[in-house]
């Protein structure tokens, strides 16, 4: 009667197990999923900063100042970089 009892606690711990398996899974693929979807809006956002900086780089006659904004669009592009990997 006792091995039946534990066999049946097995059943449910493993039952229990495969279902935590299935909702880790499942986190995952949406981890990864909003993942993308943030990598690609922060992609856009870089884009625009960038369209942004050449129009201002234009209009900056001062090449010390604009030598500060390609670093920190440099810097931002590096950070962007490590945060995806």
């Amino acid at each position: 009667k006792n091995n039946i009892m534990e066999t049946k606690d097995e059943g449910k711990a493993e039952k229990a197990f495969k279902n935590f398996g299935k909702q880790l899974d499942d986190f995952m693929v949406e981890f990864n999923e909003a993942g993308e979807k943030l990598q690609k809006e922060f992609q856009q956002k870089f884009e625009e900063l960038k369209v942004s900086a050449e129009k201002a780089r234009e209009e900056v006659k001062n090449k010390e100042r604009w030598k500060e904004v390609e670093d920190s669009l440099k810097r931002a592009g590096d950070e962007l970089g490590k945060a995806f990997k």
